[in-house]
């Protein structure tokens, strides 16, 4: 029987099991062609059968996981002695169970591949953008907080600089848009520039209307509206805040709009005062004592609703205003202004010792509280014992001048204050008859002042030496009128004459009235006090907020001095 010899292995399914690792790689990493082959082992037959030759068995297990390995898993196939192992699994296209794929590597299509390349590239892209953008932010954050810092220095030039570069920043965000335009405006406004903040307002207002700043913006709107002097505008833009209030959401920032809306009513009273409507301001202040308010903000209210009232003429209820609120907030800033206008409000409606005790109350004030506030406290107390102790001592009562100038001279041992003070208490020593104490205060005048008193005391110093002078005089005449009665009547010495019969006795006086002044003068000199030697109180420190109509309504005589 003749044996059929089996076929040999065909050379194309050796060149299939060679060339099944490249395809294979090729398709998983398209962009590694590069890189190494994994090498596939085609093992020789451990022995040959003399009659027999097998193929490779063709579900022989897949080498390796993944294509990059450097060795493959060999798995044997026996068939008829013959002994092949295989480097790397077929092809995803054979036909073989599912199960036989033990490779976990996926493989890709070449157009699938190019996408996840492109989707790659795109994040990358995306990332260096936001990256970039982000810098930029951080850079408008700075700006601003630049601007802000700038605008607080004052560099003015140099803030608005800062602002207008976030505004030109295409990358900016409507948040920090926003924040430029206000600080912008708050720029101007602290500047001055008033004009051009009221449009930013505007613009920031019409821009973004439903925005949670809007009632903020309003409120400084209608505080430059009121410095342009455009009062009716300003109060309309007022009541906007307190309608925007109301409109915005309240879950978040319920405190912050409440305050703003309180605010808002504090401003239109102001305003209403500030325009001279104080019969309306009046009104609006004695509500927002009814409100809940601050502490401080309500006792400014109760200051302000007196303050007036007095203004508007209604003194009797403005005095007991005033009472009512030194009372209750003894240690607000606006007692020392309030005891001044409640003193004064006292002189006018002529209840002269009630008046009297008031300004005697704010010298002698407790030293506690004045050191809280010294120079409030010291210009109040000066600018009212100067006003009232003249006026006092205008209409002849010397008593109640020598007693408030007393109290004047305690507040200050400044030879610029307490000299002229001296002088007052001296020509109420001279009207109430008391020689010896004038004079002596005169004398203490010309030796503080000493033998080259400075510029500001140099006249006062030489008035104080003539009536030194004019003490000595007057002592000579009365010594020369007295003699004579003595020898024409032979009668005791009448006692010393006033200055009034000190005037008549010499009428008929032969002295010069170059050389020396004459009784009539020296009684007229008495009469009206001396001009401009009272000083001046000192301005009001900067933080004062009186309006300008308290210091030039019935207050502005102080400006004459005995």
């Amino acid at each position: 029987m003749i044996r059929r010899p089996q076929p040999p292995i065909p050379l194309t399914l050796a060149g299939l099991l060679l060339l099944l690792p490249l395809s294979t790689r090729a398709v998983v990493e398209p962009e590694h062609a590069a890189a190494p082959e994994a090498k596939s082992l085609v093992a020789e037959p451990a022995s040959h059968a003399p009659d027999a030759h097998a193929p490779a068995a063709a579900h022989a297990a897949p080498a390796a996981e993944h294509p990059a390995a450097k060795s493959a898993v060999v798995e044997p196939a026996r068939h008829a002695g013959a002994e092949v192992t295989e480097a790397a699994p077929p092809p995803k296209h054979l036909d073989e169970p599912a199960a036989d794929r033990n490779s976990t590597a996926p493989t890709l299509p070449h157009g699938a591949a190019a996408a996840t390349a492109e989707a790659a590239a795109a994040t990358k892209h995306a990332e260096a953008t936001a990256a970039t953008k982000s810098h930029l932010n951080s850079e408008a954050a700075s700006l601003l907080k630049l601007g802000a810092s700038l605008t607080d220095r004052p560099d003015y030039d140099a803030a608005e600089i800062a602002f207008r570069q976030v505004l030109k920043s295409p990358l900016a965000t409507p948040a920090e848009t926003k924040s430029a335009l206000l600080g912008l405006a708050r720029m101007h406004r602290k500047q001055g520039a008033l004009t051009k903040a009221v449009a930013i307002y505007e613009r920031y207002v019409k821009d973004y209307p439903t925005d949670e700043r809007v009632p903020d913006a309003l409120l400084d709107l209608g505080r430059t509206l009121r410095s342009l002097g455009t009062y009716k505008l300003a109060i309309t833009r007022f009541y906007n805040v307190i309608n925007s209030t109301l409109k915005l959401p309240t879950a978040e920032g319920f405190d912050h709009y409440q305050l703003l809306a309180k605010t808002a009513q504090f401003e239109i009273a102001e305003t209403h005062f500030q325009s001279g409507d104080y019969a309306e301001a009046g009104k609006f202040f004695s509500r927002l004592r009814l409100l809940d308010l601050a502490p401080a903000d309500r006792a400014r209210a109760h200051f302000k609703a007196a303050y007036a009232q007095r203004l508007n003429g209604d003194l009797e209820p403005a005095v007991a205003t005033f009472r009512a609120f030194i009372a209750a907030s003894p240690e607000d800033e606006n007692v020392p202004e309030a005891r001044y206008l409640l003193a004064v409000s006292l002189r006018e409606l002529k209840h002269t010792q009630e008046a009297f005790q008031a300004t005697l109350d704010l010298l002698h004030e407790e030293k506690s509280r004045v050191a809280t506030d010294p120079k409030r406290w010291a210009y109040w107390q000066k600018r009212t014992g100067n006003q009232l102790a003249n006026e006092f001592f205008e209409s002849g009562d010397m008593l109640n001048a020598h007693a408030i100038y007393a109290g004047l001279a305690e507040l200050s041992p400044e030879p610029g204050w307490r000299l002229p003070i001296v002088y007052q208490l001296a020509l109420c020593y001279e009207r109430l008859g008391i020689a010896d104490r004038a004079r002596s205060s005169y004398q203490s005048i010309v030796d503080g002042a000493g033998a080259t008193p400075p510029a500001d005391l140099a006249e006062l110093s030489r008035m104080a030496a003539w009536r030194l002078e004019n003490l000595a005089w007057h002592d000579k005449v009365t010594t020369q009128v007295s003699s004579f009665f003595e020898t024409s009547t032979g009668k005791s010495t009448p006692p010393a004459a006033s200055p009034a019969s000190a005037a008549a006795a010499t009428a008929n006086h032969t002295t010069p009235a170059a050389s020396v002044p004459t009784a009539s003068t020296e009684v007229e000199s008495l009469a009206k006090p001396a001009e401009s030697t009272t000083p001046k109180p000192e301005a009001p420190p900067a933080d004062n907020k009186a309006p300008a109509a308290a210091k030039t309504g019935a207050v502005a005589q102080t400006t004459s001095h005995p």
